[in-house]
């Protein structure tokens, strides 16, 4: 499978599609204030999450809802570890992250989702299961 990057010089190239999730992992921009999302563990800052939302969990529709970062987030997380080949990683399987992009992930997380959250992913017919903080 391959994908397309933008390219101003180009016009866009066809890339495979590992290269092109790389090419659009997100880091953090900062160490200060990291939150991890509950559901995939992945670190952003606070702002980050607002500006963009989470990339492997858009269903939480986080972007540009300072409210749902919060119910969403966690500031409580052991460890992190950057991912480039979450497919091909050992790490990726053992934190059950080889299904999400490349990003930086936190080892363990604390915290689920309220159950006003709960109801609502349900209803909505979304898997919300939070990573277990024993991976």
């Amino acid at each position: 499978m391959s994908s397309y990057l933008d390219d101003d010089v180009n016009g866009g190239i066809e890339v495979p599609q590992q290269v092109a999730d790389l090419a659009n992992a997100q880091t953090p921009r900062s160490l200060k204030g990291l939150r991890a999302c509950k559901r995939c563990g992945i670190l952003k800052t606070y702002d980050q999450f607002v500006d963009e939302g989470c990339e492997n969990c858009m269903f939480l529709e986080m972007a540009d809802d300072p409210e749902k970062v919060n119910v969403c987030t966690t500031a409580f997380f052991e460890g992190h570890v950057a991912i480039m080949d979450p497919r091909a990683s050992w790490t990726a399987k053992w934190l059950r992250v080889d299904n999400y992009l490349p990003g930086v992930y936190a080892i363990n997380v604390t915290g689920t989702f309220s159950k006003d959250m709960e109801e609502e992913l349900e209803q909505r017919g979304c898997r919300y299961r939070c990573r277990p903080a024993d991976a």
